[in-house]
């Protein structure tokens, strides 16, 4: 009977084994090796005003403000506005007040069906394209894939990436930026302040059902065991970031979908970038993109093929300039 159960536990770590092997090169072939940073050519240029064609710069160039903030939108001409109105009223306020600050924000259509474009080019009509531009995507390549087409042509020294539902209160960029103030000196002038929405957790398991609970802490697990592990809550949408970080950052991104923010953080762990974790108000806002079940699912695939395309060297790190 002894003799059973061990060979029946052999056999069983013999098959886990092989299907590690086996899911290692699933992830090693099927991972397409560089970060996708192609351009379509009409995506290269954005609308001013007037209405007149212009090419956008590129985050290569030297800062030309002081804040860049990058809306990632996919059908959202009904949740848009409200963002938008919020985030326009406090960065003019503070224009007012500190006439110094300069800023731009730039909507990222990720291909959307709807009216998303024509309802950012009002907000570019009224206050300018110089404030707000508008990077229309001619197909849909995901949350990180929007997000990265962003700020490859953000003009800012900090870039603040927002989501364009509105569920962090966008007055909150006080918190983030306080956050990183703290983490001075930036080696290499690269930091990342991360708002987060982990004090609220308690309160939010009270409202959600127990499936949606595990869920939660089955994702919050996989990020620790296989990614990162001195960020609590990777997902919230509300991080700023020095220019150089994001350059950094993502240059090398490859993940196109909900994981990024999680190999976005993963990159800056291997590179040393300082990061930190700040308290953000957040509510949850009706019509969210994210199915439960499956875009959990989702993410947890993207997560473990995140580790082992990294273990594997199918991605890489340059980590020549990797801080000390």
């Amino acid at each position: 009977m002894h003799c059973c159960v061990c060979d029946i536990t052999l056999l069983l770590a013999a098959l886990a084994a092989l299907l590690i092997i086996l899911l290692l090169i699933v992830a090693h072939v099927t991972a397409k090796k560089m970060p996708n940073l192609h351009r379509l050519e009409e995506e290269k240029y954005f609308t001013d005003s007037k209405g007149k064609t212009e090419p956008f710069p590129s985050i290569h160039d030297p800062p030309t403000k002081d804040l860049s903030v990058v809306v990632p939108s996919y059908n959202e001409e009904e949740r848009l506005p409200v963002m938008m109105d919020e985030a326009m009223e406090y960065l003019e306020q503070r224009q007012k007040k500190q006439p110094s600050f300069s800023y731009e924000v730039i909507v990222v259509d990720d291909g959307s069906r709807d009216k998303t474009t024509e309802v950012a080019l009002r907000y570019c009509k009224k206050y300018s394209s110089d404030k707000v531009r508008v990077l229309t995507l001619k197909k849909n390549r995901g949350k990180g894939g929007a997000v990265r087409m962003g700020v490859l042509v953000a003009r800012g020294k900090l870039i603040l990436m927002a989501d364009a539902d509105g569920a962090t209160k966008f007055a909150d960029i006080k918190n983030v930026e306080v956050g990183l103030e703290k983490l001075k000196p930036w080696p290499e002038k690269m930091a990342i302040s991360c708002g987060s929405r982990a004090h609220l957790e308690k309160e939010s398991i009270a409202q959600r059902s127990v499936f949606r609970t595990f869920l939660m802490y089955g994702f919050h697990f996989l990020v620790w065991f296989l990614c990162v592990r001195s960020v609590r809550d990777t997902q919230c949408g509300f991080k700023l970031l020095t220019r150089e970080a994001a350059t950094r950052t993502f240059s090398a991104l490859h993940v196109d979908r909900w994981a990024f923010d999680v190999e976005l953080l993963y990159i800056a762990q291997c590179l040393n970038i300082p990061v930190t974790e700040v308290a953000v108000n957040w509510t949850e806002i009706e019509g969210s993109k994210l199915v439960p079940f499956w875009s959990w699912l989702q993410m947890g695939r993207d997560l473990l093929f995140i580790r082992m395309r990294y273990l594997t060297g199918a991605w890489k790190i340059d980590t020549s300039g990797k801080l000390n």
